[in-house]
């Protein structure tokens, strides 16, 4: 079997597993939507490994994984160390995008800095009375979380949009720690929103591996040397 058709099985496995976990959520099967989302992460790090993405994306993906299943546990302690494994797979994706360019373009890397910071401190502030022990990790985690849509937003419009994404699925999470309204059905529209925000944050950075990789040249044909053929006017 070659990459690219174990890659498309591997998607379409995540997509299938997606789909019955966010059903299953709705539907109220608990046991289903916790046998189904430890699986989701594991399938999508194995996709972006086959199609040759970044080694520290994959790395990501797996603590993203790492926290989705410390959150299944319960309790205080297993909850931070999942919040931790999720802060750690936000180190690995700012580090990526900002190697890829993310403040190249400095005066929209302001404005979408200051936009988010914007945000950032409005929400903590809001919520900060309700977190009670809370507060300090939710508001250094959060500032991970927009750190990443920051950087995400200055490599493209896919990482920009995953980037925001998590940040609103977390945003949702934290409502519920403070004991907020919440929507109907919570559990469903924090997985999908997070789920697509790691799947476009993803497909960015395997997009860019792909792109910048050499076309092979075709066989019996030399290679050309870019320098020469400029000299040489061809």
């Amino acid at each position: 079997m070659n990459r690219d058709r174990t890659a498309t099985l591997l998607l379409a496995a995540f997509a299938a597993v997606s789909f019955v976990h966010l059903a299953a959520l709705l539907a109220g099967a608990d046991l289903l939507g916790q046998a189904t989302k430890p699986a989701l992460m594991p399938l999508l790090a194995a996709w972006a490994a086959v199609r040759g993405g970044p080694r520290a994306l994959v790395v990501a993906l797996l603590f993203g994984w790492g926290g989705d299943t410390l959150l299944q546990v319960g309790g205080e302690v297993p909850f931070l160390a999942g919040m931790g494994c999720f802060a750690a797979g936000h180190v690995c994706y700012v580090v990526m995008f900002v190697r890829r360019g993310a403040f190249a373009d400095r005066r929209r890397a302001l404005a979408v800095t200051a936009g988010y910071a914007a945000a950032w401190a409005t929400v903590v502030t809001l919520l900060w009375p309700d977190l009670g022990d809370l507060r300090f990790p939710v508001a250094v985690y959060s500032l991970l979380l927009t750190a990443t849509a920051v950087t995400g937003a200055g490599v493209g419009a896919a990482a920009g949009l995953g980037g925001a994404l998590f940040l609103l699925s977390d945003t949702l999470i934290a409502t519920g720690l403070a004991d907020w309204p919440q929507l109907p059905a919570p559990q469903f529209w924090i997985m999908l929103t997070y789920i697509a925000a790691q799947y476009l944050l993803a497909r960015s950075l395997v997009g860019r591996a792909d792109g910048e990789r050499s076309p092979e040249p075709q066989a019996g044909l030399p290679r050309t040397d870019p320098e020469r053929e400029g000299a040489t006017g061809a």
